[in-house]
């Protein structure tokens, strides 16, 4: 009797637990139904990452940025891995978006580097998804694939977030990585000059300005890339800012008067300040500063 009654709760304890393990199947699969998919996860990061249907504001679009980083980084494992150019896309935006709070939200230096080092890393990963860049590496080496790379987003915002990296470690910049950079600016002139209002003439200048001793060329060769970016896009007014403190301050007077005359002149066109709101902001905040000295 003792034994069959211990049987019998044996029995019911294991069938409890069965429909207690199924219960929790069913609810992980209704939960996992249920959940956003990786198209929604970007539209929402799209959204959030917008700065140019709403007038904007620069201390309230910290949250935006993040939750928009926050959401490619979500979206990023529920792509496919054979959809190569979604994948591309949403770590190219990841690159962006972290250069972009590291540069204009992050004051703490580990925190920059930290930042700047996902950014990199995202926009190194996007690189290995192009099978030219990848052929390349195996067959000439790691510089003469960045040369080869094909996406313009790509190799661009690599360049820009591989040295903004580097600069929290120089004996690495010395040593090659400054020549990666350069390269990374080289390809993207070659793919696509205007994109990002001139951003790879702009990135160009300040390389040569800040690097030319490394690279064996001469300061003034920055010259012909700030220019060409402010004909590209003369509202993006970091074109006008990075001219005047990388290469004007202390050498051209004249030169720097009248670049930062011009962004504090545009700043007061509400038009203007809307066509690139992160950036013109943060370019007339620097004029400002730099005006001021």
């Amino acid at each position: 009797m003792y034994a069959d009654r211990v049987f019998t709760s044996r029995g019911l304890v294991s069938r409890s637990v069965g429909i207690a393990v199924l219960v929790v199947l069913v609810v992980s699969t209704l939960i996992v139904a249920e959940g956003p998919d990786a198209a929604t996860l970007l539209a929402e990061a799209e959204a959030a990452f917008d700065r140019w249907s709403a007038p904007f504001d620069f201390d309230a679009y910290e949250a935006s940025l993040r939750e928009a980083i926050s959401l490619w980084e979500e979206a990023l494992p529920l792509l496919p891995d054979q959809d190569s150019a979604g994948r591309v896309r949403v770590l190219n935006r990841l690159a962006q978006g972290l250069f972009e709070l590291a540069t204009a939200y992050l004051s703490d230096a580990r925190d920059r580097e930290a930042a700047f080092e996902r950014a990199r890393d995202a926009g190194l990963a996007a690189l290995e998804l192009d099978s030219t860049f990848v052929a390349t590496r195996e067959a000439d080496g790691f510089r003469a694939a960045l040369r080869a790379a094909t996406d313009i987003e790509t190799i661009f915002w690599y360049g820009n977030t591989l040295g903004s990296w580097l600069d929290f470690h120089r004996t690495r910049a010395i040593f090659g990585g400054v020549r990666d950079v350069g390269a990374c600016f080289e390809r993207s002139i070659d793919l696509d000059e205007t994109y990002d209002g001139g951003g790879p003439h702009r990135a160009m200048g300040i390389f040569i300005a800040q690097a030319h001793f490394f690279i064996g060329r001469s300061r003034g060769e920055a010259i012909e890339h700030f220019e060409r970016s402010i004909e590209i896009d003369p509202t993006y007014l970091e074109n006008h800012v990075n001219y005047a403190e990388h290469y004007a301050q202390g050498a051209d007077d004249d030169l720097f008067d009248r670049l930062i005359g011009t962004v504090l002149e545009a700043a007061e066109d509400p038009e203007i300040v809307a066509a690139h709101p992160l950036y013109n902001h943060l370019a007339i905040e620097r004029a400002r500063v730099l005006g001021d000295d």
